[in-house]
């Protein structure tokens, strides 16, 4: 009877695969050449990014897998700003279709991982919202965690991305969601996270007015001059003067 070595006639095919990662890697590096080469040459304005991502790379004729492959060893291997917002514009083109929104989550979360600054953050937000609609208990999940992360961006991330511009969305999560993450934040000393607070309390307005403006009252103390400036910017006068007043004899200015 014959004998077979099967781990060698495995070995083959492992090397098979080993040498299409090992391609596939090389080519992600020219795709990130040839993004990093056309965007040095472009002014830091979004406008004129916005208007040079209509341009096609070599690779835009892949499919939509390929392409967020491709734009996620971008996202990890580049250090460049420019480069990243292009990786969000990528991801923006395709917001409408729910099985693409799934199909980016798994990737992308982990984007959020390498966020310095609130522009990528922000840019994200844009998407995670999205994604929150067709997948809430997935996106709503890491978001709890994120609330209580050491990560000041990653708190930010976890109010801002509840909302993001509310108007862009017509399904929204119950509002006691929402202030389960807004509230252990009011007090967080990070700028930027109440710079995200805020946002997130004037969006909430749009969407539960009424509950909004009783949560906005009853925390009238705990929250911060930068989150609430934030908040009532969008507010009739009379209505900013009423809750003014309110902080003021309450002793919080």
């Amino acid at each position: 009877m014959l004998q077979f070595d099967h781990e060698a006639l495995a070995a083959p095919a492992r090397c098979r695969s080993c040498i299409l990662v090992a391609t596939m890697a090389t080519q992600h590096d020219i795709n990130l050449q040839e993004v990093s080469k056309r965007l040095a040459a472009i002014p830091a304005r979004v406008p004129a990014h916005r208007k040079a991502a209509r341009q096609p790379y070599s690779f835009s004729g892949l499919t939509f897998e390929e392409q967020l492959a491709v734009w996620d060893h971008i996202w990890k291997n580049s250090t460049g700003f420019w480069v990243k917002v292009h990786a969000t514009f990528f991801l923006e083109r395709h917001l409408k279709k729910k099985e693409q929104l799934e199909l980016m989550w798994p990737v992308i979360v982990h984007w959020q991982d390498s966020v310095d600054d609130w522009g990528l953050c922000d840019a994200l937000a844009k998407v995670y919202t999205k994604i929150l609609v067709v997948a809430p208990e997935k996106v709503y999940r890491v978001l709890r965690q994120w609330n209580k992360d050491p990560d000041l961006w990653k708190r930010r991330q976890s109010v801002v991305s509840l909302l993001y511009y509310s108007r862009t969305k017509k399904i929204h999560l119950p509002f006691a969601k929402i202030d389960a993450l807004i509230t252990p934040l009011l007090g967080d000393k990070e700028y930027y996270v109440q710079k995200g607070v805020g946002w997130a309390l004037r969006e909430l307005r749009n969407v539960y007015p009424k509950d909004a403006q009783a949560h906005l009252t009853k925390h009238i103390r705990a929250v911060s001059p930068i989150a609430f400036t934030i908040a009532v910017e969008k507010m009739a006068e009379k209505e900013k003067t009423v809750l003014k007043a309110l902080r003021k004899r309450q002793g919080k200015l």
